[in-house]
């Protein structure tokens, strides 16, 4: 199985890919700011998918072990770059938030290179501290307190998705190198308490959070956009209105090509197509914790979960909010929704998985199972 799981996680990440390119086909040409072109997000869906193919050729091919001797340039460089989001006219206000920066005609996010930093660090420092990761300070609050500066700039820019997403992935990480779990429960219940705090203080996201628990009442504002979720799942039904005969695009469903993608695929392709794409997240994670449990080291196995992590909980996430079992929350879907920034970083994230499997398999066998054994830790 081992053997075969970097063809079926190429597969999952393919098929992904070409429900998204097709759905954006279909859903896009409704969407605002088009620009006068009804292909305008396609040709830029398809431009940033190309790089994203590109990049995670190379991140395959190369020594992942570069990124543990490197991980503070990704990490300085995600903090230069979240600051400067608060800088005009580099920083770009969208929609209330400060989340992006705006170089040569082209917008970047810059918590999705945190969201890889993050990963690249804690991998990093765990894979040289395993004897004493069950400690206290080397293996909790130091940490911690690194990452806790990339969250810092961008709870700031008003980004708790993001937030949220770097923070779990720290969390499983960390709970899977052998962080003290008593300690982590505590600080991830007072994390969860700090985002609520965060979430009540801000007017729009209370209000997503008051919709939440009575949509009909909020229909107008707040609960609009899960409303028609709703709404485009239950039109489409098990077969599917059809490809391109969607209503829910035409402007009745805001981010419709982009965090409320989903629904769309229910809508136009019915249940049948939307339970293959959970199908294939759920291949792909599978895929991806198998190649990082046979990784030969621990570097390997640690960057390997954090990027299954990130890839998988931004699509539970995703999943959730559209099916109406979350608050909504601005979070794409990964291979799928638009959005050029998200879209490079989890092809990169493949790339990364696919270097882990390849070295794994050209790494003598007896060699593998003595690394085995020395990179096993109390959760693995």
């Amino acid at each position: 199985m081992h053997r075969k799981s970097a063809y079926f996680l190429c597969l999952a990440v393919l098929g992904l890919l070409v429900i998204g390119i097709v759905i954006l086909f279909s859903t896009s040409a409704f969407a605002r700011q088009t620009k006068g072109d009804v292909y305008f997000f396609v040709k830029h869906q398809a431009a940033f998918l190309g790089v994203g193919l590109v990049i995670c050729a190379m991140a395959a091919t190369i020594d992942y072990h570069f990124w543990a001797r490197t991980w503070w340039v990704w990490f300085a460089l995600a903090v230069l770059l979240l600051a400067l989001c608060f800088v005009p006219p580099i920083g770009k206000n969208v929609n209330g938030s400060r989340r992006w920066i705006g170089l040569a005609g082209q917008r970047f996010q810059p918590s999705e290179l945190a969201k890889i930093a993050t990963v690249f660090f804690l991998a990093a420092w765990f894979a040289a501290r395993e004897k004493v990761s069950g400690k206290l300070l080397p293996g909790l609050i130091i940490p911690l307190s690194i990452v806790g500066v990339l969250l810092l700039l961008i709870v700031t820019e008003v980004d708790l998705g993001a937030t949220v997403l770097i923070g779990a992935t720290a969390f499983t990480m960390m709970f899977i190198a052998g962080s003290n779990p008593f300690a982590l429960g505590l600080i991830s219940l007072g994390g969860i308490g700090a985002i609520f705090v965060a979430a009540m203080t801000m007017r729009e996201r209370m209000g997503r959070l008051l919709a939440f628990t009575d949509l009909e009442k909020f229909k107008e504002n707040a609960g609009l956009q899960q409303l028609n979720a709703l709404i485009a799942w239950g039109s489409g039904g098990v077969e599917g209105l059809g490809l391109g005969n969607g209503r829910q695009k035409m402007l009745y469903l805001p981010f419709a090509h982009t965090d409320f993608i989903f629904p769309m695929i229910g809508e136009e392709l019915g249940l049948r197509v939307s339970l293959l794409v959970v199908f294939l997240f759920v291949l792909l994670i599978v895929c991806g914790m198998m190649i990082a449990l046979h990784a030969k080291d621990r570097f390997g196995l640690l960057l390997g979960a954090g990027v299954v992590s990130l890839l998988g909980l931004q699509a539970a996430v995703n999943i959730g909010v559209t099916t109406s079992l979350l608050p909504n929350k601005g979070m794409g879907l990964p291979f799928i929704s638009y959005g050029g920034s998200n879209l490079v970083l989890c092809l990169f994230g493949v790339g990364l998985l696919l270097s882990i499997y390849r070295q794994a398999i050209l790494e003598p066998a007896n060699t593998k199972r003595t690394a085995l054994q020395v990179r096993t830790t109390p959760r693995i």
